[in-house]
């Protein structure tokens, strides 16, 4: 007898939920959140009529089972017809209304690439437990990253990128143990990066360029074995590019350039072979470039330009298995450039304002 009424209290539930309109609740949060925002030119809103969010209201959907609100995707750059048809991306100004909060079974919140959403992330986006996704990229987001940001022990992907964030990145957020995705590019973003950087162990993609970041580069990133992009360019970082990095199995691009790097290139990164993409650009690394390649070197990228490297170029590097865009200009190089590949494919830009380096493509030793 209990388990038929179990099984007839589910059916009603599965009934009230595809019949029904969304909670009181969630249904007022969301009216909220479009009172603050204004999005005059595609009319996404226009769609959010009526009592049932859960139906056709554009970029919302709900839990099929508890009939709540589970997502919210608002892209304001997307292949969806609402923008083919009107021929432009999207536009949107206002604010994220604190009733997005209320939302407590939220497990998306993508509002991104609307170009003029500004005022600060809520404080209280740190209380949705059920978050997986905070995406919030292309905006005008001021402010700072909410400090309980790592109680959100689900969230995967967090993307807060070219917005205007300033404060440090906050402590907690070393706590999401979760997370493979981060993105906090293109903000104001100051301080160093936190000492425990490396308990992010799911992380893959760490892209944290175009910030003001300072400090050196975490000893505990040495210990995060899934990441395999790591984007520090154009910061403060200072220090010296530790040896570590090219024992990192996983890694494959690594951006530093347009920092304040200092000391030897290590040997190991010249030797990895899982590294594909190295950008040490415009720091101030200095010395020989060690002659550490192999026959399964793999560079679809490799710039050291405008450091103050000298000595010869090293003979090695024609032994690599690939060397696509190789650029070691600006430097304080000499001697003859190697012959063979990579080298008979490159440019004279690719060694230009060097000390004494000679040889095609510059002028004849």
């Amino acid at each position: 007898m209990s388990a038929l009424l179990t099984k007839l209290a589910l059916l009603f539930t599965l009934i009230y939920a595809a019949t029904s309109s969304c909670t009181p609740s969630d249904l007022a949060a969301l009216l909220a959140f479009k009172s603050s925002l204004n999005e005059p030119y595609l009319g996404i809103f226009n769609t959010w009529s009526g009592t049932n969010c859960c139906s056709n209201w554009y970029g919302i959907s709900c839990d099929p089972t508890t009939g709540r609100v589970a997502d919210i995707n608002l892209r304001g750059e997307s292949e969806d017809p609402i923008f083919e048809k009107a021929g432009r991306s999207g536009y949107m100004t206002g604010s994220i209304n604190p009733s997005i909060c209320k939302l407590d079974r939220l497990s998306t919140l993508i509002l991104a690439d609307w170009k003029g959403v500004s005022g600060e992330i809520p404080g209280c986006v740190a209380s949705l437990s059920n978050l997986r996704i905070l995406d919030l990229i292309g905006n005008k987001i001021s402010g700072k990253i909410p400090a309980n940001i790592g109680n959100l022990q689900r969230l995967t992907v967090l993307n807060l990128a070219d917005n205007g964030l300033t404060g440090e990145i906050p402590a907690s957020l070393t706590a999401l143990a979760n997370m493979k995705h981060l993105d906090l590019s293109s903000n104001k973003l100051t301080g160093q990066l936190p000492a425990d950087f490396g308990n992010l162990k799911m992380l893959s993609r760490a892209l944290l360029s175009k910030n003001q970041l300072s400090g050196a580069i975490p000893n505990s990133i040495s210990g995060m074995y899934r990441l395999a992009d790591l984007d520090l360019s154009v910061n403060k970082i200072s220090g010296s590019v530790p040896g570590w990095i090219g024992s990192m199995r996983v890694l494959s691009t690594l951006n530093l350039d347009s920092n304040m790097l200092s000391g030897q290139l290590p040997a190991s990164l010249l030797s990895s072979t899982g590294l594909g993409i190295l950008n040490l650009s415009r720091n101030a690394i200095e010395g020989n470039i060690p002659d550490a390649f192999g026959p399964k070197s793999y560079f679809m990228a490799l710039d050291l330009s405008y450091n103050k490297l000298k000595g010869p170029i090293p003979g090695s590097l024609s032994s690599a298995a690939y060397v696509g865009h190789l650029d070691l200009s600006h430097n304080h190089l000499c001697g003859p450039i190697p012959v063979g590949t990579p080298f008979d494919h490159l440019e004279a830009s690719s060694f230009s304002s060097n000390d004494c380096l000679c040889g095609n493509p510059l002028r004849t030793c």
